[in-house]
């Protein structure tokens, strides 16, 4: 067995136009979009009459992507959790920026929550995390050079 590489990240969002914005002025591009239905797809995940649409982000330069996921149905009736840090399970997208404190001063002016000021991880990172809209959690990090 040989794993070739991570290819995306699903994020199961309410507000897909909110998510994808939010990922846009980050500063991830839109790679595709698309809606799916049908038998297959409800077979695949495992639940029926499926109805989604998706949008596709990335860097310019690497394969791996997010994918933001917006269920038409069946719909998930619970609120948005806003989870903290130390919450079990997958908390967070963590990305190598350049110029954290222009990238973290750009969310902040776009209504996302700083929730950590920049710190310095020893003489090797600079590291900040950000909420997004419905709890999504990124960690920037720049290396110091």
């Amino acid at each position: 067995m040989n794993i070739k590489r991570i290819d995306h990240i699903g994020v199961i969002v309410n507000d897909l136009s909110a998510a994808k914005q939010f990922f846009i002025d980050f500063g991830l591009e839109v790679k595709a979009e698309w809606d799916m239905e049908g038998e297959l797809m409800g077979y695949a995940i495992g639940l029926n009459d499926a109805r989604v649409a998706c949008v596709g982000l990335g860097t310019s330069d690497g394969p791996t992507w997010i994918e933001l996921i917006k269920f038409y149905s069946p719909s998930d009736d619970t609120d948005i959790q806003h989870p903290f840090a130390n919450t079990l399970g997958i908390r967070h997208i963590a990305f190598t920026v350049e110029n954290i404190e222009a990238v973290v001063a750009k969310l902040k002016r776009n209504g996302s929550e700083i929730f950590s000021e920049i710190q310095q991880y020893e003489e090797s990172y600079k590291l900040c995390y950000v909420r997004g809209p419905e709890g999504i959690i990124l960690e920037l990090a720049e290396e110091i050079k």
